[in-house]
């Protein structure tokens, strides 16, 4: 792995478990401040997960683009593909990897923080068709906001855009949008407010992937040229002339 890659996987491993640390974190604090209240509680969760997925793309944008979600950076890699401009085969694996192992991690952080056990699988049941309806609905709108703003050169928008669309998809969605395969894992790693149990898991990236699929279909329809904004995704990366100053 070069230099650049490994700094770049590093981004998306911290940005990812950063991510999700918010998630389940002000989940665990949701429930233990608002107890007995649900609807306030997914208010609170929902709140904390917007800023700080702004201020995460705001951080790690610079670096790796922060996509945090291996699904934006499976669209990246499939519209760039031929342009060159997105993410390599070799660079979508790595980015893959570190979401996933950074979502892992951050559900961990979470748990310690909260002075629970470290593991605890989630024994909340997310099934059936509505919800994975609703997932596919939550990624396929994330992805195409995401590269609507690279393609019309708006990715100084992306933290406050990306971050509105996750705090609203959270309430007119059924799943809460989860939206995010590393999340999901992630999610699955502590049995709280915020918790995936594992066998939920496989229907709700399934549903994510054909969210991903359907978003690329949309794109391809809408903006027919998106190959050419695929290395500004969310936000473009330092050039390796910036990195050295």
């Amino acid at each position: 792995m070069s230099l650049t890659l490994a700094r770049r996987a590093s981004a998306e491993f911290a940005g990812t478990a950063f991510l999700v640390a918010a998630v389940v974190g002000s989940g665990i604090a949701a429930a233990r401040l608002s107890p007995g209240d649900v609807g306030l509680q997914l208010l609170e969760n929902a709140i904390a997960t917007t800023f700080a997925l702004g201020a995460l793309i705001l951080t790690f944008g610079p670096v790796s683009g922060a996509h945090l979600n291996p699904v934006v950076s499976a669209v990246d890699w499939w519209f760039g593909r031929r342009t060159g401009t997105g993410l390599t085969g070799s660079h979508l694996a790595a980015y893959a990897a570190a979401q996933t192992a950074g979502a892992i991690t951050g559900s961990l952080l979470a748990n310690l923080m909260f002075d629970l056990p470290a593991v605890a699988l989630s024994k909340t049941d997310r099934t059936g068709g509505n919800l994975w309806l609703a997932e596919v609905v939550a990624t396929a709108g994330l992805v195409v906001l995401i590269f609507s703003l690279a393609r019309t050169g708006r990715t100084s928008a992306a933290p406050a855009a990306v971050g509105a669309y996750i705090g609203a998809a959270y309430w007119f969605t059924s799943s809460t949008s989860f939206a995010n395969p590393a999340v999901t894992v992630g999610r699955a790693f502590t049995d709280t407010f915020a918790g995936i149990a594992p066998v939920s898991v496989p229907g709700f990236v399934a549903a994510q992937l054909v969210g991903g699929l359907v978003a690329v279909a949309a794109l391809a329809a809408w903006y027919p040229h998106a190959g050419r904004a695929a290395g500004a995704v969310l936000v473009p990366p330092l050039s390796q002339e910036a990195e050295a100053r």
